[in-house]
């Protein structure tokens, strides 16, 4: 675990309030599209926001992150076992799995250690899909507000692997054979206090508190909230979804 890059322990409780939690359909995509719904395998899982929707739909998921303070925060399900390992050494019994996924991590990981993992233990034709989303679409106002903050006073404090967030991970090598995949998107009705939570869980915010520029965030949620009107209104957010899916070889 020499090479995981830590952004999220520190603020684990957050990330397991504030983080979006993905749509059942989501879950079902996967599992159409996997040999069987037996055993998932989560990797990079944080405190579970696609491994509990998993455990809707397969009989079995594993569900493993690199950080301790992650795994502790996650939300139990019947069907889900959470532990604490890297995604490149998963600790799975080779040819064990029907379905790998990464969901908005993959680009942390040691992508040549991991697809090796991933190979180890899928099943013959099992699913590989590495799941990402980048800023959230709302209402016009407030976005722009977002937009801003994100590109603009966020700029240099993103981790450089943020790009292949940016590019829908379109860029990162993914040498598994193609299958389609469908078009999803994540959405929840949020007020004010939600979405701000959520920007409170980045990368790039932890970095601006960690140089003392806390005041620009304290600045960035004043905005918000004029914009907003009553904090309490929910409103639409929505994340759309990239997604690569690829066939595990039977040979090799």
């Amino acid at each position: 675990m020499s090479g995981f890059k830590d952004h999220f322990s520190a603020t684990a409780g957050g990330y397991a309030a504030h983080r979006p939690v993905y749509s059942r359909a989501v879950a079902e995509a996967l599992a159409a599209r996997s040999p069987e719904r037996g055993v998932a395998w989560d990797a990079g899982c944080g405190s579970g926001q696609l491994s509990v929707v998993l455990g809707d739909v397969f009989d079995q998921v594993v569900a493993t992150d690199a950080s301790a303070a992650q795994i502790a925060a996650a939300t139990p399900h019947p069907r889900v076992r959470f532990r604490v390992a890297p995604a490149e050494a998963s600790g799975l019994s080779e040819g064990t799995v029907d379905c790998s996924v990464a969901a908005q991590a993959a680009h942390w990981f040691d992508l040549e250690a991991y697809y090796r993992e991933v190979r180890r233990v899928s099943r013959p034709g099992g699913l590989v899909a590495l799941i990402t989303y980048a800023v959230m679409e709302t209402d016009p106002e407030v976005e722009r507000i977002v937009q801003r903050f994100y590109r603009k006073t966020l700029d240099g404090h993103w981790p450089p692997e943020r790009v292949s967030v940016e590019e829908g991970y379109r860029s990162l090598p993914f040498p598994f054979e193609p299958v389609e995949a469908p078009a999803l998107t994540l959405e929840h009705r949020w007020n004010a206090d939600q979405l701000l939570g959520y920007v409170g869980t980045w990368s790039a915010v932890q970095s601006l508190r960690k140089v003392g520029r806390g005041p620009e965030l304290e600045r960035f949620a004043d905005e918000i909230l004029a914009a907003w009107g009553d904090p309490r209104t929910a409103r639409l957010v929505r994340w759309p979804l990239s997604l690569r899916l690829g066939r595990v070889s039977s040979v090799g």
